[in-house]
């Protein structure tokens, strides 16, 4: 399972003309789902998100996590981030998993967001989004859950 995750100021996700998702201050997660990931794989990003100390403290330095600053989280499926693009221009996406599962696993990182983080929105699985934000610093991290292994 593969997250970018962005600090923001805010951000939303609209499909046609309707926001179907909505952030102040917190993390955007744009989500990528593999064909061998599962409940665990989860549980792990869940918890490096949420606990990863990307938020300025007192002094200015980044300290805290997004529990710590009351923050909030907009969550989006974004499959092509398992693109692999190592052989010719157009990506191939054989990696990611198809919508059952990546849908499954996606709805089960949001469940287990929501039980510490008081504001998760999300976008639509499977739809055409746009996704708008305000990125903080900026702050963009890159996490995959293979590589805790």
């Amino acid at each position: 399972m593969r997250a970018v995750v962005q600090r923001v100021t805010r951000a939303k996700v609209t499909v046609g003309q309707r926001v179907i998702g909505e952030i102040g201050r917190g993390m955007l997660v744009l989500l990528g789902v593999s064909v061998n990931d599962n409940d665990a794989d989860a549980d792990y990003l869940v918890e490096k998100v949420i606990n990863l100390r990307i938020f300025d403290d007192a002094f200015g330095k980044m300290n805290e996590s997004l529990i710590e600053v009351s923050g909030e989280m907009l969550v989006v499926s974004q499959f092509t981030l398992y693109g692999d693009t190592r052989r010719g221009r157009r990506p191939s996406f054989i990696k990611a998993a198809g919508g059952d599962k990546a849908n499954g696993l996606y709805e089960y990182f949001v469940v287990k967001a929501r039980t510490q983080i008081s504001k998760v929105a999300t976008g639509e699985f499977g739809a055409m989004m746009d996704v708008e934000l305000v990125n903080d610093g900026p702050v963009t991290i890159i996490l995959d859950s293979e590589k805790s292994i």
